[in-house]
């Protein structure tokens, strides 16, 4: 068994064969299934397999050898050829297992005995020569068990095949392609020092150390750790369709719950969604409707913590487009208009997420459509204010009225939209504040423990 400088994989002396049918009858020692490689051993001779040729659909013959290579590991080497039609084919698999890290070779190849080191190159290796930009793409071609200057000629073999092809329809590629394979000819004379590079995730490919077991300086072998992609590609992780995040799925879905409706008791619906306000956090938004009674109400919750720090947010209202800036109102926000001595507090009206424009009408309906201020209890000062308030609030939606709208959360979970955002809004002023111990009270947060809440308590009996 001789291997030739490309690649190929030529039998031992067909005498061998014979001299083993004039040995003694008594059965021969059992011998190693894999055997070094190595021309001069003649016992080692290949398996032929009468096979089908795919390219005449006649009968060749295929011949394996299992073989180990010194200082690497066993391979099988199968070579198919076929007598009718010529055609050929030689190609190795490796005898062991993937390995539990990829492995690159670098080598610098100087002299011409450098060509003549061999190479196992696996179907999962990519070999790349930099000096030239060149790279054979994992998969692309069947592994073989040759030499770096087989690995040369294998790839101008690969580039000249559909040369005619491309000459008939695509002249100008057909010509930078014949340029580039007088390139990779040079460098089988090496007239220049150039790299070769076989990266080879499986880690079962291999370059000779003709040093060895002395280290060769020419040669840098390094292994890895795999990718998830590349143990996808070597079938080690069952592929999965790329799924989305758990958020970003309820971002695009309306999630539904039975409940009872608050006025009527009846069983209801209601609806949750989780969304993203731009330049600030999530938020989810419930809402229930009562086919039975045709009561409406929505909530909204923040879908974050409590902040470090309270925000407090002064927006000067100028024009009428203010009103459709969108607005967040958590169930910890109160809020204040100086100009209509107006405050409402904490927890009234509940969390929201509207525009500006809807959360001033809810505080008009709020206002006015209280009973507590309307009756034959109510003064006539009393319902002159309510006018009042009512009219100025009504020229503020209109924006024929300026006037502030505070927004105070010391949670720091309330918004107001920037519409010049990521720049500063000339009309809107947001600060950021310590919470007094009052607000942390409110909060729950003062007798909230969430660092070494082990300690301290009783042992269980």
């Amino acid at each position: 068994m001789a291997l030739s400088a490309g690649g190929t994989v030529e039998p031992g002396p067909p005498g061998a064969a014979a001299a083993g049918a004039r040995a003694p009858a008594r059965a021969p020692a059992p011998g190693p299934l894999f055997r070094l490689i190595s021309a001069e051993d003649e016992e080692q001779q290949p398996t032929e397999i009468e096979s089908l040729c795919m390219n005449c659909y006649r009968n060749g013959m295929t011949r394996l050898l299992l073989t180990k290579i010194p200082f690497f590991r066993e391979i099988i080497v199968s070579s198919f050829s076929c007598e009718h039609c010529g055609w050929s084919n030689t190609e190795i698999q490796s005898a062991g297992r993937i390995q539990d890290q990829g492995v690159r070779y670098s080598l610098t190849v100087k002299t011409q005995e450098d060509m003549n080191r061999e190479v196992v190159k696996t179907d999962s290796a990519t070999t790349r020569i930099p000096e030239l930009d060149f790279e054979i793409p994992a998969f692309s071609q069947k592994g073989a068990l040759t030499t770096i200057e087989g690995l040369i000629s294998r790839a101008i073999s690969g580039l000249e095949q559909d040369q005619p092809t491309r000459r008939a329809k695509e002249e100008v590629v057909a010509e930078r392609i014949d340029a580039f394979i007088v390139k990779l000819k040079e460098l089988k004379h090496v007239t220049s020092p150039f790299t070769l590079i076989i990266d080879d995730p499986s880690g079962n490919s291999f370059v000779e150390n003709p040093h060895a077991p002395r280290k060769d300086d020419a040669l840098v072998i390094t292994h890895y750790n795999r990718t998830l992609q590349q143990e996808q590609m070597l079938g080690l992780q069952a592929e999965v369709p790329e799924e989305k995040p758990e958020e970003e799925d309820l971002r695009n879905e309306v999630l539904q719950f039975n409940t009872n409706c608050p006025e009527c008791n009846a069983p209801a619906q209601t609806n949750m969604k989780l969304v993203q306000i731009p330049h600030f956090k999530e938020v989810i938004i419930m809402a229930t409707n009562c086919e039975k009674c045709g009561h409406r109400t929505n909530e909204v919750k923040s879908g974050g913590a409590i902040e470090p720090l309270g925000i407090r947010i002064t927006f000067h209202i100028t024009d009428a487009s203010d009103m459709t800036r969108d607005l967040l109102k958590s169930e910890t926000c109160s809020v204040e208009i100086p100009e209509l001595e107006f405050e409402l507090g904490m927890a009234v009206l509940g969390g929201k997420f509207t525009t500006l424009e809807g959360l001033l009408k809810d505080i008009r309906e709020l206002v006015t459509k209280n009973p507590f201020t309307l009756g034959d209890s109510s003064s006539p000062g009393q319902t002159e204010k309510l006018q009042e308030f009512s009219q100025k609030l009504d020229q503020i939606l209109a924006g024929n009225m300026k006037a502030h709208f505070i927004m105070d959360d010391p949670a720091g979970n309330s918004y107001l939209q920037n519409i010049y955002a990521p720049e500063d809004d000339p009309e809107m002023k947001m600060e950021h504040y310590e919470r007094t111990f009052d607000q942390n009270e409110d909060l729950g947060l003062n007798d909230m423990k969430t660092e070494g809440y082990e300690t301290g308590l009783a042992p269980q009996r």
